[in-house]
This record gives structure tokens, sequence and C-alpha cells, in this order.
């Protein structure tokens, strides 16, 4: 029987608040599924529900077709990364994976695999009190990497590191997925999980809002762009408005052009003899869909500033008095 993560019906309420409303999906083996939404939306509260740390006001959620409380052996099933800093910082590496390894009758030879396997071998006595946040996260994947489960459950894992370690866990979770292991993965670096993620789960509110592949989310968002830029630009805007475009102003100069592809734009510029500098055709990334999608289930909206006035200039008046 495949592994999988099942969320049937999950409502999660504290008080008044509602953080998780009547949410089903199922994580699948053989890929990474990236669980994305805004602050606020339930992701971690969903997670928590599954690994047993909180309790659904309704619904349920199984790993492998029973409650994660069943487990007897939960590290050997369901490896997890929900807080990199829930360690004693007193403790060192080592003992810290030791005390774990034993709970789960977990051979202690398997300690020293798993921190070589994230890079802390050199750093195994060390006390995590003086670990970096990219160390405490290196030692939190060590943790969910120690049982060699069949099911991860990371929250924001790459959390804290640096390029080198983002690209390193980048190729472990695709490794561990092509084996046949259920990779559920929550992250705001929305370019990242565009790398990394073969299937997305998208919530807003503790709402579902889309369960399907990163190719299908992106092919259903905004229509892709073509950055122009010409000397004879207004010339040219004129003519892609009549020919039924939408052209905003592009931040580097120019515009950004929906609606003709970069072809008919190129073979319009040339019918009126307008030079171009730049015809650069730009496919929505997943941020930018990601934003369509949530954009009406963010629970804090920010705003730009007012923009402060600017002095006026003293006049001859001023100067003299």
């Amino acid at each position: 029987m495949p592994v999988v993560i099942e969320v049937r019906g999950l409502t999660k309420r504290y008080g008044d608040k509602v953080a998780v409303d009547e949410l089903s999906f199922t994580v699948q083996p053989g890929r990474v599924t990236g669980f994305l939404g805004p602050n606020g939306a339930g992701k971690s509260t969903t997670m928590r529900v599954v690994l047993g740390l909180d309790r659904p006001t309704a619904g349920d959620t199984r790993v492998n077709g029973a409650p994660y409380a069943t487990l007897r052996a939960p590290l050997r099933e369901v490896g997890a990364l929900l807080d990199a800093g829930a360690v004693h910082p007193g403790r060192t590496a080592r003992a810290h994976l030791l005390a774990l390894a034993a709970s789960n009758a977990i051979p202690p030879t398997r300690v020293a695999e798993v921190l070589e396997q994230v890079g802390l071998g050199s750093v195994a006595g060390a006390r995590v009190r003086g670990f970096s946040l990219g160390m405490r996260q290196r030692l939190g994947l060590a943790a969910a990497l120690l049982g060699d489960p069949a099911t991860l459950i990371l929250d924001e894992p790459v959390n804290g590191l640096d390029t080198e370690g983002i690209r390193w866990i980048r190729g472990l979770l695709r490794r561990l997925a092509a084996e046949g292991r259920t990779v559920l993965l929550s992250s705001h670096l929305m370019s990242e999980m565009e790398l990394t993620a073969d299937h997305l789960v998208v919530i807003g509110l503790g709402r579902l809002v889309a369960d399907t592949t990163v190719r299908e989310v992106i092919g259903r968002g905004a229509s892709p762009v073509t950055v122009v830029r010409s000397p004879r630009w207004e010339e040219l805007r004129h003519h892609l408005e009549r020919l039924g475009g939408q052209v905003a102003p592009d931040p580097g100069g120019g515009g950004q052009v929906r609606g003709p592809d970069a072809a008919a734009i190129g073979e319009l510029a040339a019918r009126h003899d307008i030079p171009l500098h730049e015809l650069a055709p730009h496919a929505p990334s997943l941020e930018d869909v990601f934003t369509q999608l949530t954009g009406s289930s963010l629970e804090h909206r920010a705003r730009l500033p007012d923009a402060a006035p600017v002095p006026a200039s003293p006049t001859p008046e001023d100067l003299r008095s």
C-alpha cells in the first residue's frame, strides 16, 4: 500500500477563529508536493494536526491509513521539521539525535550517518546554543531523516540556509521523492518552490484554493507579458493599443504588453518602420499566479506608505529673513 498523507474534511477552530475550514487533500508518493498559502492561511495548523500536535475540531488526518498518534515508531514512518529551534540549547547535536534515536529503537550508528548527510559531521560534539539558524535547520533535517522514513513533512526547511544549502536540500528532496517517498513541503520562497515541487496544494483562509501540478497552475495563470523597448515607444504603443494590446509601463523603460505575442509585435513594428531595442517575452511565474490565486484571501494586507511631502524651495524673501 503506498504511503500517503490524507486530510479529510479538516476543520480547526481556536475560539471564534477558524484556522482551517473543511480542508481535504491527499499527498501522493513519488513527488514533492508544495503546500502554499499566505500567512494565516492554515498551513502550519494543518501540519500540526497531521502530526498529532493539535486536535481537529472536525474531520481527520491520516498517514498511511492511520492517525499519526497510533504509529508505534513514528520517526521510522514520518520525518517532520516544524520548528528548528525546538532543541535544548545545552545538548550537542549528537546527543540530541541519540535521544531521538533511542525513543524509536533506531541504531545509534544512524546518528553519525545523518549528521554527515546534512553537513554537520564536523560539529557533532558542539552544543546547539552556538549554532546559527542555518545549522539548526540542518539539525532539524537530520532529525527528520533519522528514521529513514517513507514520509517527510517539512515547514519552511530552507529558512536560514545559504545558497549552497538551498541547492542541496532541493536536490535531496527531489531524490527522496524519486525513491518513491511522500514529501510535503511548505515554503514562502515561490521561486524555490517552482524549482522543487511537482505538485501544489494551495490554501487561503483555511480553504482549498488549488490542488494540481505546478505546470497546470502556471499555465492557467496570467497571460504572458512581452517587454518592449523602442526609441519610438509612444508611437509603437499607439499601434499596439489599436491592435488590442494591453500596455503598461515597464520599470526599465518602454512597456509590458499583454495580448499580442512577440512575433506579432515584431511584425507590427516592422510594418511601421519602428526600430526595436528589446522584444522579450516573459511567461508568468509561480509567484505571479500565487498572488492571483490568493489575493482575496490575505489575512493582512500591506500598502506602500504615502510619499513624504517635498519641501518647497526657499524664496529670496526666505533667505533674507
